[in-house]
């Protein structure tokens, strides 16, 4: 596996010193006037369709077109790479899931919000989004898209008791919620953008609260409790972190994701027959690879890589089935598709993979979720365009998955206000094929660990501002074996040279004082802090 690092012709003093310049505080955005997207949009005169798979959990190496030693096939996905372009240096904004979903929807890490990185669980909120906050979906219906959101919300909600009075106590406020009173909820899908929406608040099945949400109302209260004895274990362990709490009568754990991309499918069919010549935005938000590992009984054995490869083959198939419906739609060569995740994999599911079936969920990178390095936030990201995105590529261009927000602005036109998605670049270029070749179109770029703490990357130099992983404790038993035979050094952050260091494994702080205080200013004129 090629672990190749884009290099950034932009030196480090002269970009700190543009930013400067520019007063880039907290409300600095690159905005309007840095547009190098201007005459790739003017070529595309009719709007795409646009859908996003986004997984959760899957790790860099777990799909076998980024992993050639996977222990298992991802055929499908595979087939979406090969179709369009895939990219080697793509990064998730934070390292778990609520704050990078933040990212997807405005463009934005979670640092913006002034709050503190978090999932959500229970009955937490309200939402990181805010009505300042202008989404992914507000910015496509601006220029005449019909917008739809389904799978896993995980931004936070706002839930009221019988007093009218904001739940936020978690799992244990969960049994004071008010449905009346608390919906049409005033922070869901559609608040922001979305015309369609069908939601689990939290993890579906993971964190309680266990219900469904359809258009901002809640069907079905949640009225009974939830026993994880009730579910299945498959091979004796992979029911772990499944929370126990109340539930709707009749939802489902083991088939979630079969009802998302169902729902997805049943918007996609009834949207083309209905409203045709309107172009569509469709976010499914995935379950699968999260914890408990419940892959349905119809993909039990289908690889030889124990429950999660199962797991993530249903992904795999799934997926397809879509790309499937949108050819017998009569739709396919005019939408765009992206596949993303939303972290690195969970660091369980990575012990028991690399142990069980000598499979890398993290790809050889260091680190798993929570983590700052690499492994916690490197994850995969294939966009397929027909007609518009040469098929085969494989690019090593540094990419977030907050840059699809000005990307898929700059391709359908959309005017963007110089408030909006501050942490987004244009990397249509890139997509069109008319970027220079190892000119990177990121100066730098910002992501968050699980402690909320920052990894800066420019070029090929990365600083972590923290000792230590910024998740997971490497100091256990459970863990040492995985750290990559790396003893802290006890300096109070850490420097890389990715291009000669891709592992993360010489910490240059001191011996680079130079280039550390560079990026460290570097990171004060983004942060303000």
């Amino acid at each position: 596996m090629s672990l190749m690092v884009v290099r950034c012709r932009v030196t480090l003093f002269g970009m700190v010193a543009w930013l400067l310049m520019l007063g880039m505080q907290q409300t600095t955005s690159f905005g309007d006037d840095r547009d190098p997207g201007q005459a790739d949009r003017s070529r595309i005169s009719i709007l795409p369709n646009i859908l996003i798979v986004y997984a959760d959990d899957l790790g860099y190496g777990d799909l076998s077109c980024y992993n050639a030693e996977a222990a298992y096939q991802t055929p499908r996905l595979d087939q979406l790479a090969a179709e369009g372009i895939r990219f080697t240096d793509s990064h998730s904004p934070c390292t778990i899931c609520s704050p990078s979903r933040y990212g997807l929807f405005s463009g934005q890490c979670v640092f913006r919000t002034g709050r503190r990185v978090t999932a959500f669980e229970g009955a937490s909120g309200p939402s990181y989004l805010t009505p300042e906050d202008w989404t992914i979906a507000e910015m496509l219906k601006s220029v005449g898209y019909r917008t739809a959101v389904f799978g896993k919300w995980h931004v936070g909600l706002t839930w009221v008791d019988r007093e009218g009075k904001q739940l936020r106590g978690g799992f244990r406020d969960v049994d004071q919620i008010d449905y009346e009173k608390s919906t049409p909820l005033v922070d869901g899908p559609n608040a922001h953008g979305f015309d369609v929406s069908f939601i689990t608040p939290n993890c579906p099945t993971t964190d309680p609260l266990y219900l469904y949400i359809e258009n901002g109302m809640v069907p079905v209260p949640a009225s009974q409790r939830h026993l994880r004895n009730t579910l299945p274990n498959p091979g004796g362990k992979w029911r772990w972190d499944n929370d126990e709490g109340w539930k709707s009568p009749g939802y489902q754990f083991v088939d979630v994701d079969e009802l998302f991309f169902e729902k997805a499918s049943d918007f996609l069919k009834d949207h083309v027959e209905a409203r045709g010549d309107q172009p569509f935005f469709a976010v499914v938000s995935t379950q699968i690879a999260h914890a408990p590992v419940l892959p349905g009984p119809q993909y039990a054995g289908k690889t030889d890589a124990g429950p999660r490869g199962d797991f993530v083959r249903q992904l795999d198939s799934l997926t397809g089935q879509l790309l499937d419906l949108l050819r017998e739609l009569g739709v396919d060569d005019n939408t765009l598709v992206v596949f993303n995740s939303d972290n690195g994999p969970e660091t369980m599911h990575t012990i028991w993979m690399r142990a069980d079936h000598n499979h890398d969920p993290a790809g050889g990178w260091r680190g798993m979720k929570r983590d700052g390095w690499e492994g916690g936030h490197r994850v995969p990201m294939m966009i397929k365009w027909p007609g518009k995105i040469a098929p085969g590529r494989v690019s090593n261009q540094l990419i977030n998955t907050t840059d699809l927000f000005r990307t898929l602005a700059a391709a359908v036109g959309a005017d963007m206000p110089a408030h909006a998605a501050k942490d987004s670049f244009n990397l249509l270029p890139e997509l069109l094929g008319n970027a220079d070749d190892g000119e990177s179109i990121r100066p730098y770029m910002l992501t968050q660990s699980f402690r909320g703490e920052f990894q800066l990357r420019a070029g090929d130099w990365k600083y972590l501002d923290h000792a230590g992983s910024g998740g997971n404790r490497y100091d256990s038993p459970l863990m040492k074996p995985h750290s990559a035979g790396v003893v802290e050094d006890g300096f109070p952050g850490q420097l890389y040279n990715l291009r000669d260091d891709p592992g993360e494994t010489r910490n240059l702080y001191e011996s680079n004082a130079a280039k550390r205080e560079e990026m460290k200013l570097l990171l004060k004129s983004i942060v303000g802090s």
